[in-house]
């Protein structure tokens, strides 16, 4: 039976030291202090994954808060079941006594209890995530109702935009020039001026050439 920690923050900017503060009482073995730099959006983590390979039944993992375990308790309930069932390891959450799968006096209340508790904590994360959905969803249908635009604002196109196609239309001047004396990319102008020509069809009967140069 060995003691392990996992300790993660995001970046390597982050500061791990008060995770590790909270492990001294557990005189911790250094080599069995797993760290990683990288975010909890899933466990694909180098150190996280070099752990599970090293606990075996009987051994404890120890942790700062569940978060530090993962973001999504959809993805944490599978890792704990591994963990717990599948590997027979124990897992003690330092920021909430509830979360500890040690036996109790000699029973198996301790997994009872932390595994009723990370149910419940699953569920009513899930049901947040849903409820800020719907009140986003909610929120972006009533600003629409009422006009509000999303995205970025549309510049105008400046004055003399149409009279400028109108000479690359009659090949006057190239796209480029174009754009030059617009003040615009070649990009942009050259996507306004495509609406402009659709909107504004050559008459039948003559000919107009675009130079694109």
């Amino acid at each position: 039976m060995a003691n392990y920690a996992y300790v993660r923050v995001s970046t390597r900017e982050q500061n791990i030291d008060r995770q590790l503060a909270a492990l001294e009482p557990y005189n911790i073995p250094k080599k069995n202090i797993f760290c990683d730099y990288q975010s909890g959006k899933d466990f694909d983590r180098p150190a996280y994954q070099k752990m599970l390979k090293q606990l075996k039944a009987g051994d404890l993992l120890i942790l700062k808060s569940v978060d530090r375990l993962g973001r999504n308790y959809k993805d944490i309930l599978i890792q704990w079941q591994n963990i717990t069932k599948d590997i027979g390891a124990d897992i003690l959450v330092l920021d909430m006594d509830l979360l500890d799968t040690r036996a109790k006096n000699g029973n198996l209340t301790g997994t009872f209890i932390a595994d009723m508790v990370l149910q419940i904590m699953a569920y009513f994360a899930q049901t947040e995530r849903e409820s800020i959905h719907q009140r986003q969803a909610e929120g972006i249908a009533a600003a629409k109702a009422k006009g509000k635009h999303f995205g970025r604002n549309v510049a105008p196109l400046p004055e003399e935009f149409e009279s400028i196609c109108v000479q690359c239309r009659f090949g006057k001047l190239s796209t480029r020039d174009a754009a030059r004396t617009l003040n615009m990319s070649h990009t942009t102008f050259y996507r306004h001026y495509l609406a402009w020509t659709q909107k504004n069809p050559v008459s039948e009967g003559r000919q107009y050439e675009t130079v694109l140069i």
